[in-house]
């Protein structure tokens, strides 16, 4: 089955007629902030750990719910909320959803309680699942077809690396003034969006003859809820934990049934799964998949590097993320007119490559002594790798969904990061962990019974348990840095191989090409102007 059918007019805005140049920088600008803070919302609590934890007398338990029920409720609801955003006006459900973002963070960040503070995150990651599709829905469906990729490798490129800016914002933000600063600044830029949204955005929304799939709709949220609980409670509970298996086993019933499902319902279903046969959803989706969960990976790594083995504070640790994250911007920037002349297939292989390379040469060179310039030259190359492989395949995945269901694509697209995030976190996480635990085990002797066991949990107990040994101090601290580079470079080397075989994909089965997005001859896209 093809979705290239009849080509679908974009959205006017007031006044009749394409949106001007000056519009469509105004669109960009309201949907880039707004997708900005939802973003930094998904990292910027980590610095404030410790600070919450000590403030309310919680637990690391609790202190990890309030940071991971934003990243549930928003992965969760993604597509529901993308496919009503479609059938209800992608104008006012972006508004909406701003408006309760703005008054979430708000709450939290006067929240007197954990109690209250995980229900003000509940509320910001329903209202982030509002706001996230349907800033892509409203690029893809307003935007011309000669505008619509670079417009689109802009929004990449603030998905990208945005995280690591949020956080380097949050982090400074804890450091001058007090952490619950922290949510000032998803609050001003969820502010600044709705103004602009307001103003500048048009509104289009689907005519479809079809009723709302709401199984399919429930179905989805269980089986999402269910595989990104076991990836973020697994390391902590373990894998074999009774809960860790039932959330498995939940979210694995609940995405083969959701499947089951859609194909029954064929043009009625909430995503046509059938469009998987064609390469530009499937390559798009695995190579999305793939490389946030390397992104996500490598950034679980590199603070602990830069914290315990560097001896850096947060906000120098976050600041040394930077290049990375400018590289990744700037090339998601540059990858719509390197597809234009040589096709999304190359640009993504290219980024692919170069982002194996970049984890390779991480791998290869990382060392205590060598501290920050032993990595340098593999993070910048990864970002420009990352950023040139993200766009295609973003462009990819919503030129295969017709433009009245462009909230589900841009929904489709972002479920995709967040499952690859969790991902990458876990298995990253679990392989650094083990290559650490293996590396320190035989190089304890000598060390008192209680402070080795303490040391083999991770590099930062190390650290800490260390003054308690005496003259071996010194020695244990070394010993536990230079067994982290080493679990460091088991796990660099396993990201080269996934990524090796991602290249081999992408090279082979990628997208021949981007086209714009289309419509499907049973269902329009109604195009309304509003203020």
């Amino acid at each position: 089955m093809s979705s290239n059918q009849t080509a679908q007019t974009a959205a006017v805005p007031v006044g009749g007629g394409a949106p001007d140049a000056r519009q469509l920088r105004a669109i960009l600008i309201a949907v880039s902030v707004a997708l900005m803070a939802v973003i930094a919302s998904v990292s910027g609590l980590n610095v404030a750990q410790t600070h919450m934890a000590v403030e309310w007398g919680a637990s690391q338990t609790t202190v990890l719910w309030i940071i991971n029920i934003y990243t549930l409720a928003l992965a969760a609801l993604l597509l529901p909320l993308g496919a009503i955003g479609d059938r209800l006006g992608r104008k006012p459900m972006l508004i909406t959803g701003l408006i309760i973002f703005g008054a979430a963070g708000v709450v939290a960040g006067l929240a007197p309680s954990a109690a209250v503070m995980i229900g003000a995150r509940v509320a910001a990651g329903v209202s982030a699942a509002m706001i996230m599709p349907i800033t892509l829905a409203v690029i893809t469906s307003t935007f011309p077809e000669e505008e619509r990729g670079k417009a689109i490798g802009v929004w990449t490129g603030v998905a990208g690396g945005g995280g690591i800016l949020g956080m380097f914002l949050s982090a400074f933000l804890v450091d001058v003034a007090d952490w619950r600063w922290l949510f000032a600044l998803p609050v001003a830029l969820a502010v600044v969006a709705l103004a602009t949204t307001w103003k500048s955005v048009p509104n289009s929304r689907a005519r479809s003859t079809h009723s709302f799939d709401t199984i399919g709709a429930l179905m989805s949220a269980v089986a999402v809820i269910g595989l990104i609980f076991v990836l973020q409670e697994g390391p902590e509970r373990g894998w074999a934990d009774p809960v860790s298996l039932i959330s498995l086993g939940v979210g694995v019933v609940a995405a083969i049934a959701f499947v089951v499902w859609e194909l029954h319902r064929r043009d009625a279903s909430l995503l046509d799964v059938r469009l998987f046969r064609e390469r530009g959803l499937a390559g798009g989706s695995v190579t999305l998949l793939v490389v946030f969960g390397v992104q996500a990976g490598i950034a679980v790594v590199l603070f602990p590097f830069f914290q315990a083995v560097l001896g850096w504070s947060g906000l120098l640790s976050t600041a040394a993320m930077m290049p990375m994250a400018v590289m990744m911007m700037t090339a998601s920037g540059l990858a719509p007119m390197m597809a234009a002349k040589i096709g999304a297939r190359s640009t993504m292989t290219v980024g692919v490559a170069l982002s194996t390379l970049g984890l390779a040469l991480m791998a290869l060179f990382v060392s205590v002594d060598g501290g920050y310039l032993s990595i340098l030259a593999g993070i910048l190359v990864m970002g420009i790798g990352m950023g040139l492989s993200m766009t295609p395949s973003t462009e990819a995945i919503t030129s295969s969904l017709p433009r009245a269901k462009q909230g589900v694509a841009s929904a489709l697209n972002d479920v995709t990061r967040e499952l690859g995030t969790a991902l990458g976190v876990a298995m990253l996480g679990a392989l650094v962990a083990n290559g650490y635990r293996s590396a320190i085990d035989d190089k304890l002797g000598g060390i008192p019974h209680k402070a080795a066991n303490t040391a083999r949990e991770g590099i930062a107990n190390a650290v800490e348990v260390a003054p308690s040994t005496g003259s071996r101090a010194q020695g244990l601290i070394h010993t536990a840095q230079q067994s982290f580079v080493d679990g460091w470079q088991q796990a660099m080397w396993a990201g080269v191989a996934v990524m090796g075989v991602l290249l081999v994909h992408v090279a082979l089965r990628g997208p021949k090409g981007s086209g714009p997005a289309v419509t499907d001859e049973a269902e329009a896209t109604e195009t309304v102007a509003v203020r």
